[in-house]
């Protein structure tokens, strides 16, 4: 089954889908090994991963190939952060056939203008209404596989207000969108109307100290949504997590070693190393 269809059956499902956030390789087999049904490519983790803050500084090629990786690396789902779109109509249009081409099974294309910025920044700015639906009509228009998965992701509320940004949702849907984001709503309330106000699916984006009050996956569920990505996730804890291991090291001098004993190899097995010596010996010359 493809995944872009996969996707669309878990969207068919009771439960919310919950997309953990992947920056590279490592992140992504880590989220299906924890049995998680999607992973999320963070366009913020993307970023910092290549020595940048999260401002729109890359292009859409860096993206598109990030996400061939991690698309690569797992059979679940991935729903990619593709920005901007990275241009007008024309440039949307290559950026879902790039991104679907690769295995991708859906991206989130904004109203900001460009260069964009973190969704839960101050200073954001967006494009006029009409032209931000013209590329989701490009969008939706561009891709081969009717169940590759287009999101309308709208930045308005802190630039406009809430109700342009329920107004653009439902616009986008209109429009063909799959399903609707409204970024970085600031209140429960606002939080809690926009599954009911918006006219089709909803995703949640869970970023803890940002604009959104803080929320359970339950309770997600239980208000309408039907995605939740938690972008910063693994972000945070790797950071948390490596500071602590450097400072270890830098105060002790000692390594503070492998998890439970762990062997190299073991750790080479979480990605396929069983697979790869098998293939090693099948294809081995013979005496």
């Amino acid at each position: 089954m493809r995944t872009t269809t996969r996707l669309r059956e878990l969207l068919g499902q009771p439960d919310i889908i919950i997309a953990p956030g992947a920056y590279d390789g490592i992140t992504a087999r880590l989220i299906e090994q924890a049995g998680f049904s999607a992973v999320y490519m963070t366009g913020a983790g993307t970023s910092m991963a290549r020595g940048f803050p999260d401002f729109g500084l890359l292009s859409m090629s860096e993206m598109v190939e990030n996400a061939a990786m991690i698309a690569r690396t797992v059979e679940v789902p991935v729903i990619a952060d593709a920005d901007t779109g990275y241009g007008n109509e024309l440039n949307v249009t290559r950026t879902v056939r790039e991104f679907e081409t690769r295995g991708v099974a859906g991206i989130h294309i904004e109203d900001q203008a460009s260069p964009k910025r973190c969704g839960h920044l101050d200073g954001k700015e967006i494009i006029p209404q009409a032209e931000f639906i013209s590329k989701i009509r490009a969008a939706v228009a561009a891709r081969r596989d009717a169940d590759f998965l287009i999101i309308a992701r709208t930045d308005s509320r802190a630039v406009a207000g809430f109700d342009e940004a329920i107004a653009r949702a439902n616009a986008a849907l209109a429009a063909g969108a799959g399903m609707a984001f409204v970024e970085a709503v600031q209140t429960a309330e606002e939080l809690a109307l926009v599954p009911r106000l918006v006219k089709g699916p909803c995703l949640l984006n869970i970023v803890p100290g940002g604009k959104t009050p803080g929320i359970s996956l339950q309770d997600a569920q239980a208000l309408g949504y039907r995605l939740a990505i938690m972008p910063g996730l693994l972000l945070s804890a790797v950071m948390v997590a490596a500071d602590q291991a450097l400072r270890t090291v830098k105060e002790s001098g000692v390594s503070p070693g492998t998890p439970k004993g762990a062997t190299v190899m073991d750790t080479f097995r979480r990605f396929g190393a069983d697979e790869w010596n098998a293939l090693r010996q099948r294809f081995a010359t013979k005496d």
